[in-house]
């Protein structure tokens, strides 16, 4: 039998195609083959590490968005039911009504001369600006001529009352007694005319200020003179007739004749005659003289006066409203809607905000209007001291010029003069309708709840809000309500305090 060698063994790492894979075993391998084999056995184990981790992500991912029955289910149970509870504070509660406002001049006057200066001047026609004497812009003291309209003068005095009528020698009424304060205040003296009364006195002034002015004053009546001169000649003519039937009488007693009786009888007709033309004389007298028209004179309430706007040139037609201008302290008006009305009283204090500025005071309501402003402004003003629809009267507008349909205007008085940037500007108005003077407790609305019994309570937490076994039940009564909260106190002796912890509301799964 033929003997047959055993075979050679297989080294570990026979599966290698040839020796050329593991070049390090080689009796010839140098270091450069060592470290290339070195780089590929890294770089498989990154490739097997990164593969790995792909795989984990991919893993993580998918048990993301794989979601069990029963965490389906959990995730759409309601939640937990949970409190809501707020503290209570001691602090002074004030009820407020909030509105905007516009500040501006306590008056403010259109002035429209008529056609009297036309009419004066002998022109006819409508009346042509001749002068402007003060730019817009400019202030305005008494006794200045505004603008000069077919060669008359306008200028302004002291006074509450508008211009309504021409202020003649033997008017009586208040207007008149203002004209004569003003008159007074420039230094012309109204004589022994008694207030309100337009005397001789007054007539001597009238004709000084237009002096002053630089003018002549318009007749009370171009006939004056006239009239005047016609009343002396009947007085004169009956003073010679009460003289000849005296002269008359005295012969008829001298003489012892029968007539003495028919020369006394003369003489009372001759009497009468002159006591009737002796009034009329005086009362020619007392209408004639300066007066002063109602297209030439503006009321002010307080100077300087600001000329706001002139709407025409020299040489043109006066147009309505001529000039405007605003006098007295300046105001803040407002208009209130029909649900706040009731709630704002004369007397209440105003905090006063300019957003645009950041200027701050404070005032007081000097009125709100008992009727509601209609829709549309009233007509024009006719007169050269007539107020414009906003400012001047008794209503007044809404901010910004426009009447604010069912809204009550709304006046109020700074404490103090307010900074000149103010002007025109619109304004927040705070109105502090009711305070409760001071620090009281005051809790949420919606934490106080009224029990079957009539108890009006509060429930307090305890430091575990969650644990209701800690809560209490406090009785307290209810004072002023504002801005959602309202003062309460405890009754009979319960422990309520600054810094607890009261449930407004508990949410129920």
């Amino acid at each position: 039998m033929k003997h047959q060698e055993p075979p050679e063994p297989v080294a570990a790492d026979s599966s290698h195609d040839g020796p050329d894979d593991r070049p390090d075993d080689r009796p010839d391998a140098g270091p450069d083959d060592a470290r290339a084999s070195l780089g590929r056995r890294r770089r498989i184990l990154i490739w097997v590490v990164a593969g790995a981790v792909a795989l984990t992500g991919a893993g993580i991912a998918a048990a993301a968005t794989i979601r069990s029955p029963a965490q389906v289910a959990a995730d759409a149970a309601p939640p937990a039911a949970s409190l809501l509870a707020d503290r209570v504070e001691r602090r002074v509660l004030t009820s407020s009504v909030v509105v905007r406002g516009t500040v501006a001049a306590e008056q403010t006057l259109a002035v429209s001369p008529g056609a009297g200066a036309a009419a004066a001047a002998g022109t006819g026609g409508k009346p042509v600006v001749t002068r402007i004497n003060k730019q817009p812009g400019a202030a305005v003291q008494a006794g200045e001529v505004l603008v000069e309209v077919s060669g008359r003068p306008v200028f302004a005095l002291a006074g509450a009352l508008p211009v309504y009528r021409d202020l003649k020698p033997g008017a009586t009424g208040k207007d008149v007694g203002q004209l004569q304060q003003g008159l007074k205040a420039l230094g012309h003296p109204t004589g022994k005319d008694p207030a309100g009364t337009y005397g001789p006195g007054t007539k001597a002034a009238v004709t000084a200020l237009y002096a002053a002015l630089g003018h002549t004053p318009r007749p009370a009546d171009p006939g004056d003179s006239e009239k005047l001169q016609a009343a002396e000649d009947a007085a004169d003519a009956a003073q010679r007739q009460v003289t000849t039937a005296k002269t008359a009488l005295a012969k008829a007693k001298a003489g012892g004749g029968a007539d003495t009786a028919e020369a006394q009888q003369q003489l009372a007709f001759a009497q009468a005659d002159l006591a009737k033309a002796t009034g009329r004389l005086e009362a020619a007298r007392a209408a004639s003289g300066p007066m002063v028209p109602a297209d030439e004179l503006v009321f002010v309430k307080g100077f300087p006066a600001r000329l706001d706007a002139v709407r025409a040139a020299v040489g043109e037609p006066v147009p309505d409203g001529l000039l405007t201008l605003s006098a007295g302290a300046p105001v803040i008006r407002s208009s209130l809607p029909g649900h706040q009305k009731d709630l704002v009283k004369a007397g209440m204090k105003v905090e006063v905000l300019s957003e645009a500025t950041g200027l701050t005071a404070t005032g007081t309501v000097a009125s709100v209007a008992t009727a509601p402003t209609p829709a549309t402004g009233g007509s024009g003003a006719a007169g050269p001291g007539a107020a414009a629809p906003d400012g001047g009267g008794s209503g007044g507008s809404a901010p910004g010029g426009a009447a604010d349909a069912g809204g009550y205007a709304l006046t109020v008085t700074p404490d103090q003069t307010l900074d000149a940037r103010l002007a025109g500007q619109g304004v927040r108005l705070t109105v502090t309708a009711a305070s409760s003077g001071e620090p009281v407790l005051v809790v949420p609305l919606s934490a106080v709840s009224a029990g079957a019994d009539g108890r009006t309570t509060v429930t307090v937490l305890g430091k575990d809000p969650a644990a209701s076994g800690e809560w209490r039940r406090v009785e307290v009564r209810a004072g002023m309500s504002a801005d959602g909260m309202v003062q309460v106190e405890p009754v009979g002796g319960a422990a309520l305090a600054d810094g607890d912890r009261v449930l407004v509301a508990q949410a129920k799964p």
